[in-house]
């Protein structure tokens, strides 16, 4: 079983920062594709950041300049640097990962189906 864990969520003001961190056990960085996905209440899960086993980034259109995904192979953790954060960033925010044999920054569709093993998540809130 691959297990990740998220941590950092909280409440921020908008225009604050937040560093999300997943640790994840049982695999290596080096051969899986991770994200970030987010579900506001009521709404569908949606992908906002992924990193593939090469390091190649996307982000999702609403976060792009303010999201920073990266990590740390050797540690086994994924980070979310969310900057700027804005009312609309509120939501659970997961962690997701799935083989790179099966889903590639190239080939991903952003849908949750796209990832095999996913985190608890964690709450974002960001007030006006």
């Amino acid at each position: 079983q691959v297990h990740l864990m998220e941590s950092g969520g909280g409440s921020v003001q908008a225009g604050g920062s937040l560093r999300l961190s997943c640790a994840a056990s049982a695999y290596t960085h080096s051969t899986y594709t991770m994200a970030w996905f987010r579900q506001a209440s009521g709404k569908e899960r949606e992908g906002v950041a992924a990193i593939d086993s090469d390091g190649s980034t996307t982000y999702a259109d609403s976060v792009k300049g303010r999201f920073t995904i990266s990590k740390d192979n050797a540690k086994g953790t994924l980070f979310l640097q969310m900057n700027s954060l804005k009312p609309e960033d509120t939501g659970i925010y997961y962690c997701a990962a799935e083989s790179d044999a099966l889903t590639t920054i190239a080939t991903m569709t952003w849908h949750s189906d796209d990832f095999s093993y996913w985190g608890q998540g964690t709450q974002v809130t960001v007030s006006s």
